[in-house]
């Protein structure tokens, strides 16, 4: 039986951040995650990415993030079980039992959900036949950029990945761009910065277009797309990259009896606390009016909850407010000598 003041459960930068919060106020954690690393999506789907809206860093990737965070809670040995999912959740007298998929069990004052959107997996083209593909020259994410110096990339998705890359990969690639419709869903400034590269010549943009077959052996050689009229290309295609986004599951949570609205859990602004004394969520699984889905706003949340939980952990104890700059035991709890 693991015995701590607060179960994480996610390893994205919300909970990363938020066991740092926990930290500071004196509070134990432990993080549980399905992933087998810390990092969550930005692990997962853009290690290589670049990230241009955390404070102070005008550019950083999701792996760079993750390391950050993960040297920022080394003082307070924070113990990470991944690869696990929480299966069973039970109330007795003021604290909550937790059993994972691999049997471990927990027992904990207090739980902050920072899921992500949940277990995810990307969603995938329909064509049966680009399977075999998958891991060898077909990829949802993109762990290592890489592999694609000097090849040629057909990116299919009109979202943030897609644009993201395709100018990214613009740089050392050969990029084209599919996507079904005229309009894009990704940020404006990304849809101008690929339309001034394609007008330059450095990504080939193919819209009212889908995919309709693909052609190689042990790898992508080509593949056939369709125009919605009725007219087809064939592209040379080292590599095939598809983003259409993510297919969400909430798994066990939907049984714990938390108000669930649209695969989101609701909460309060004032500390992120759910429905159920003692369960707080934060991050993209959380929803409340004015919800931005920002790592900043994750950041907001985790440091809110953090104190939330500790009127559960603590509560013959009143948690008294201080800067890091100032407050001591803080400071003993980061390993800071003055």
């Amino acid at each position: 039986m693991n015995k701590t003041d607060v179960l994480i459960i996610g390893a994205g930068p919300t909970g990363l951040f938020c066991a740092h919060q926990l930290g500071i106020i004196g509070l134990s954690c432990e993080i549980v995650d399905n992933l087998d690393k810390a990092g969550g999506q930005c692990i997962e789907l853009y290690p290589d990415k670049p990230i241009y809206d955390i404070p102070a860093l005008p550019k950083c990737t999701g792996e760079e993030l993750t390391d950050n965070l993960l040297q920022q809670i080394k003082p307070f040995k924070v113990k990470f079980h991944l690869n696990e999912r929480v299966e069973q959740l039970k109330k007795i007298e003021n604290r909550w039992n937790i059993k994972t998929s691999g049997g471990i069990e927990f027992d904990v004052a207090a739980i902050v959900i920072a899921g992500g959107v949940g277990s995810f997996e990307p969603r995938k083209f329909s064509i049966k036949e680009i399977e075999k593909f998958e891991g060898t020259s077909l990829f949802y994410s993109i762990k290592d950029k890489s592999i694609f110096k000097d090849k040629t990339i057909s990116i299919f998705g009109g979202g943030d990945s897609a644009l993201d890359w395709a100018v990214e990969l613009s740089n050392t690639s050969k990029v084209n761009l599919i996507h079904r419709r005229d309009g894009f869903s990704g940020a404006e400034s990304s849809v101008q910065k690929v339309k001034e590269l394609d007008e330059k010549g450095k990504i080939k943009l193919f819209t009212k277009f889908q995919i309709e077959s693909v052609i190689g052996e042990k790898n992508i050689e080509s593949v056939k797309i369709k125009h919605d009229e009725g007219e087809t290309k064939e592209i040379k295609s080292d590599y095939v990259l598809g983003f259409f986004g993510l297919i969400m599951q909430l798994g066990p949570i939907l049984e714990w009896g938390l108000n669930i609205n649209k695969k989101t859990i609701e909460v309060n602004t004032e500390n992120f606390e759910t429905n159920i004394n003692g369960i707080f969520a934060i991050g993209d699984i959380c929803s409340y009016p004015g919800k931005l889905k920002l790592i900043l706003s994750g950041f907001h949340e985790g440091a809110l909850a953090a104190r939330g939980c500790f009127k559960y952990a603590k509560p013959d104890e009143k948690l008294r407010f201080e800067f890091t700059t100032t407050s001591k035991a803080a400071q003993e709890r980061l390993g800071i000598k003055k």
